[in-house]
């Protein structure tokens, strides 16, 4: 009987300890699932607040030259696919720069001339640098720009960086064009959030 009851006795013991091992390696794998979606929810609600997620049916591609060592001028803007909007810049030095959305987007939302407008618009004062050129064009509408003025004098911000006022009048009308095709953020799911491209370059 001694075996027996000792044979018995170590099978539960290991069918125990078995037991144990795998509840606990089951509690480790749900708690490292629930780590990542947590992590990615955390990323996407991040992002989502940036307002890159939001989409246009209309584009406009702004070409931008610098005047004088630090000051901008848009010398021309037209309308294109949203996929083929952004901005080129001349420099005064000749060399040439290619924006997309995503880079101007970095830009002014980083460059304290312009992050003012998006924390603090009281506490905005204008400057004449290539963030700000980004901004008040006909561009600034898919960088976050609103569609209803947020601060005094923003007619006047806008029409200052164009060449001359035929520039300015015709690039108005493409401006509102895009932002009158503003597409709302998507209420649910997570499709076509990431879909825009991150390069500063796009497709000619």
């Amino acid at each position: 009987m001694t075996p027996f009851r000792k044979h018995t006795i170590l099978r539960r013991v290991k069918d125990i300890t078995l037991s144990t091992t795998l509840g606990l390696a089951l509690l480790n794998g749900t708690a490292v699932l629930q780590s990542c979606g947590n992590s990615g929810n955390a990323d996407y609600e991040q992002a989502e607040g940036s307002g890159s997620s939001e989409q246009f049916g209309k584009g406009v591609r702004t070409y931008i030259t610098e005047t004088s060592p630090g000051k901008f001028k848009i010398t021309d803007e037209v309308e294109v696919d949203p996929k083929q909007a952004g901005a080129i810049v001349n420099y005064a030095d000749g060399h040439r720069d290619t924006l997309s959305v995503e880079a101007a987007r970095q830009m002014v939302h980083s460059d304290p001339s312009t992050s003012q407008y998006f924390n603090n618009p009281a506490a905005y004062h204008h400057h004449s640098g290539l963030s700000s050129a980004l901004l008040w064009g006909g561009l600034g509408y898919m960088l976050g720009r609103s569609t209803s003025p947020r601060i005094a004098d923003e007619r006047r911000y806008s029409s200052g960086f164009y060449t001359n006022p035929q520039t300015y009048e015709r690039a108005s009308r493409i401006g509102e064009t895009v932002r009158s095709s503003r597409i709302s953020r998507p209420s649910g799911g997570r499709s076509g959030f990431f879909g825009g491209s991150r390069s500063r370059g796009f497709s000619s």
